[in-house]
């Protein structure tokens, strides 16, 4: 009898696409692989009528630059991909060239140079993959994530997305979400993996296991205190409601609801609370919340709201469409020449960017300068983006999440108002070229 067995754990290296060594092989050979290469990770533009994004993955990119290497189990899974002398190389691989880019939690923009990887050509075309799939999920969490918490108008958000998505994924999501503003997860690992805060008190199962609604609150009060968030929409809310203060008393943490009009419904259920004493009792709603439905609920009496599907799937947009191309490499006289992809509706820009924000004198948001060659002028109001991230193949510019996350305010904080706008437009500032 056969046996099922999970898979072993994968090498962070073979997160990677087959014609990536393919390349690196070919150029081998033909004596290129060493030139000295510049590569971007970039937007060509922003998911259709979104007015900025959010970078997000940072850590977790620079965590598998510092992971890629071919161990042996990799190496055999190449065997028949590349040859011999390929393979030699690969279990050498290190990472040794430099890598400037956009901080955590930043607004970005279309053409943004979010990442400026410098090294061998063989060596930075191997991180393409890996780069962009962290980058293209995590910001495009986080950018769903920004708009929601903007919604929101300071009330907590907390993330509950995990059943709607891959295991791996939900951890980074949970991280991503929290960078761009949430205050919590339901999710353990993030709270493990990355520290961030962990929230969750009883599901409907809960209150159908006992005999009586009143059972069930009964136990959650005396095992989890009267701070404590009881679910009230089971059976009828407004019998919960009341069973709920009358079981935890008038300082009851919070009710939740998770389904109807939500804001009709706690229209209702604020009135009843404050008129059985409950005043200080908040109110969490949950169910199927996006960025639109919190705005929606901006006047209803909500304290905190709980989102899922919606923000794990990037509200719609669970990719950022970013790119990873080639803009300069090595002559022949040894200094850099731009190159650049002249195909229909995908060409590229060439030469090696440096970026900064123009913003007014009263520190307000003008535009996102892309200086091409060279690094734009500074006419003292402006803040330059690039951070070095890695230094001759070491990290060198790790940020916490709290710094992820006070960055995240402060970028969108300087932006014009516009940004608060939920309907459909076009970026907030425009992106300006300078050569």
């Amino acid at each position: 009898m056969s046996v099922v067995t999970s898979p072993p754990p994968v090498s962070a290296a073979l997160l990677t696409d087959h014609y990536e060594l393919t390349m690196v092989q070919a150029a081998r050979q033909a004596g290129t692989a060493g030139r000295r290469s510049v590569f971007e990770l970039f937007p060509r533009r922003l998911p259709a009528g979104r007015r900025y994004g959010v970078v997000a993955g940072v850590g977790r990119a620079l965590d598998a630059i510092e992971a890629f290497r071919f161990d042996g189990a990799a190496l055999a899974a190449l065997e028949g991909v590349v040859d011999a002398d390929m393979l030699e190389w690969l279990a050498s691989y290190r990472f040794s060239g430099d890598v400037w880019g956009y901080a955590e939690g930043e607004a970005y923009f279309p053409h943004s140079p979010l990442l400026v990887v410098e090294g061998t050509f063989a060596e930075a075309v191997l991180l393409e993959t890996v780069l962009l799939s962290v980058y293209n999920h995590d910001s495009a969490i986080a950018s769903a994530a920004s708009r929601m918490t903007l919604a929101a108008g300071g009330r907590p958000c907390i993330e509950m997305g995990s059943r709607r998505t891959h295991e791996q994924a939900a951890v980074a999501a949970a991280r991503a979400a929290y960078v761009a503003g949430f205050d919590s997860t339901s999710n353990l690992a993030a709270r493990a993996a990355y520290g961030v805060p962990s929230a969750g008190t009883a599901a409907h199962s809960f209150t159908l296991l006992h005999d009586t609604e009143v059972d069930a609150f009964r136990a959650q009060v005396q095992t989890l205190g009267v701070g404590t968030t009881l679910l009230v929409d089971t059976y009828d809310v407004t019998e919960a409601v009341r069973l709920a203060v009358e079981v935890a008393g008038t300082d009851l943490g919070a009710v939740r609801l998770d389904s109807g009009d939500l804001g009709l419904v706690a229209r209702d259920v604020r009135a009843q609370l404050d008129s059985l004493g409950a005043t200080s009792t908040r109110i969490v709603v949950t169910s199927d919340l996006d960025e639109h439905a919190i705005a929606a609920l901006a006047a209803a009496p909500v304290d905190a709201y709980g989102v899922g599907t919606q923000l794990v799937t990037g509200s719609g947009h669970p990719t950022c469409g970013f790119v990873y191309k080639l803009v300069a490499r090595e002559g022949a006289d040894g200094e850099l020449v731009s190159v650049a992809k002249r195909s229909t509706d995908k060409a590229s820009v060439g030469g090696r960017k440096y970026a900064l924000r123009r913003r007014s004198p009263a520190g307000t948001a003008q535009a996102e300068v892309v200086g091409i060659g060279e690094r734009p002028e500074d006419d003292g109001d402006d803040r330059s983006l690039l951070v070095p991230l890695v230094a001759a193949g070491e990290v060198v510019g790790r940020a916490s999440l709290d710094e992820a996350r006070a960055r995240h305010r402060a970028s969108v904080a300087e932006l014009p108002r516009a940004v608060t706008m939920m309907s459909a437009g076009e970026p907030v500032i425009p992106t300006v070229f300078e050569q």
